[in-house]
């Protein structure tokens, strides 16, 4: 007898995109290219194995998020509420707010500076135009429509492959140095730690379980524990989903190192704080097309990231509590649910606003993703595991491998981020 994801054709590999890739590109957010830049920027050509070693842990974990969705059409709160103490999920969730909050005002202060460089317009009324369209967005345009527009804004991700070519590089250089990095004895763990933080991040395992069961809604299909009749296409459109998605996430991260590692660490430029630092030190080293490619990346990834980032704890909450949830639903719908997505926004503006130093931000944004990453993580290793919840599809023994490998990781991280700070 075959297994539950043996036959059916091969899904056309455009119409497997969806949640999974717009997931990896909002990982790429205006945070996350200050992390890369700095790391490029610091440490050249030898902290791009750091986005190669956590390709496959990401797609692991996030290939469990949303088969846990899919599955069961829940999403990761609901699901873990099944097994551990509301409390203790109750608590998770309240960090994920609070971490996605500061996040949020992080990114949006980075479109409005990045914004600024290239136009020259006020910083604060962009970044207040900014939260404002991706609030009206989320609230406004129905799931099946918005999910377009966020597929569209993934494309901003490859202005970061543009500056590669605006800028003159010895590829065996790159290959020798990612296959053997030369490190210093000290130092490099803290960057080490902020790129596996940024890069594997609780917002995102959220966002991608309760965007399969918005599909799965959209298209009047049950989970597939109710019905299996789907189960061959839908788990293989979900590996493939998450495997181009999550390669696409890790592939602009390495070129952002790269850039910043041929440009600006040649330069002996080695002290990058936020993005729009990274776009305006690349002007004079990589010249204008370069610098506008870079800075116009760091306003369509916070497009992208901002809703995901507010979206994420709006699901998290709002299954918790049991409320309405979805994108699809209108805003008389879903208040509820549409309120914690616009306090999130409006906090994150507080935080702008607030004069709170945004690497200070982005800080304690880290340490709190940090800190619930890995309960959240282990959560749903023993979800995906458990046949009550999962009945035929539990893990594959690979994903609890690779899931429990980057469990693993993401738990060294933190503690190294504790002893280096």
């Amino acid at each position: 007898m075959s297994s539950p994801e043996s036959v059916s054709p091969r899904p056309k590999l455009l119409r497997t995109l969806g949640p999974g890739l717009i997931t990896g590109a909002a990982d790429d957010d205006p945070s996350g290219i200050a992390t890369y830049s700095q790391a490029g920027a610091q440490f050249g050509l030898n902290m791009l194995w750091t986005v190669v070693l956590t390709y496959p842990l990401m797609v692991a974990i996030q290939s469990i998020s949303a088969r846990i969705g899919r599955v069961t059409g829940h999403g990761l709160s609901t699901n873990l509420a099944k097994v551990f103490p509301s409390w203790a999920v109750t608590s998770l969730v309240a960090l994920l707010f609070i971490g996605n909050a500061i996040n949020i005002g992080a990114d949006l202060a980075a479109m409005g500076a990045a914004a600024k460089l290239v136009t020259g317009w006020n910083q604060h009324v962009m970044t207040v135009g900014f939260a404002v369209a991706s609030l009206l967005l989320q609230v406004l345009v129905p799931y099946h429509r918005y999910v377009k527009l966020l597929k569209w804004l993934t494309m901003a991700l490859f202005a970061y492959v543009a500056v590669v070519f605006t800028v003159k590089i010895d590829w065996g250089q790159v290959v020798e140095h990612t296959i053997l990095p030369q490190l210093p004895k000290s130092s490099w763990i803290v960057v080490v730690v902020a790129v596996f933080g940024t890069t594997i991040s609780p917002y995102l395992f959220f966002w991608q379980s309760s965007e399969e069961v918005e599909d799965e809604e959209a298209k009047g299909e049950a989970p597939l524990i109710e019905d299996p009749t789907d189960a061959p296409e839908e788990l293989r459109r979900i590996r493939w989903d998450t495997l181009v998605g999550m390669g696409v996430s890790n592939l602009i991260a390495f070129f952002i190192i790269l850039t910043t590692a041929v440009t600006l660490h040649t330069q002996g430029i080695t002290n990058i704080q936020t993005s729009a630092e990274a776009a305006e030190a690349l002007r004079p080293v990589a010249g204008d097309l370069a610098f506008f490619l870079f800075a116009m990346g760091v306003v369509g990834t916070g497009l992208l990231a901002v809703p995901v980032l507010a979206g994420s704890v709006g699901y998290a909450i709002g299954e918790l509590r049991d409320w309405k949830c979805g994108l699809e639903h209108k805003p008389t719908e879903a208040k509820a649910f549409y309120g914690v997505i616009a306090t999130a926004i409006v906090l994150g503006l507080v935080v702008d606003y607030s004069g709170f130093d945004p690497i200070q931000a982005l800080f304690w944004s880290a340490v709190i993703n940090g800190v619930i990453s890995v309960p959240i993580m282990a959560a749903m290793m023993v979800v995906a595991s458990r046949k009550a919840q999962m009945g035929d599809f539990v893990a594959t023994p690979l994903q609890k491998v690779f899931g429990w490998l980057a469990t693993a990781v993401m738990a060294a991280a933190v503690l190294g981020m504790f002893i280096a700070f």
